[in-house]
């Protein structure tokens, strides 16, 4: 009873999660598709290259949805330093 795992279709479906997880969570959508193109490498079907352009996409995207939260971060927090001198002592 040995199974083979089908890595096309799991490089697929980690394709897919990589770019809904770049939106919400851009870290664990780069991770997911970092995973998800390495399973896609694994099989040459046509399923797995599908994977694999998804995959790329979702890192792509999490990358640059990954810069633009350390940019706001980054912003936000040289504002909040610049404002602590307004603060009023009771």
């Amino acid at each position: 009873m040995t199974d083979k795992i089908d890595f096309g279709t799991s490089g697929y479906i980690l394709g897919i999660l990589s770019i809904i997880l770049a939106v919400v969570s851009p870290l664990a959508g780069l991770v997911t598709g970092i995973v998800g193109l390495v399973m896609s490498k694994k099989e040459k079907t046509e399923l797995s290259k599908r994977g694999k352009k998804l995959n790329i996409v979702g890192i792509v995207v999490s990358i640059i949805f990954l810069a633009v939260s350390l940019a706001f971060f980054w912003i936000a927090f040289k504002q909040g330093l610049s404002s602590i001198g307004n603060l009023p002592i009771a």
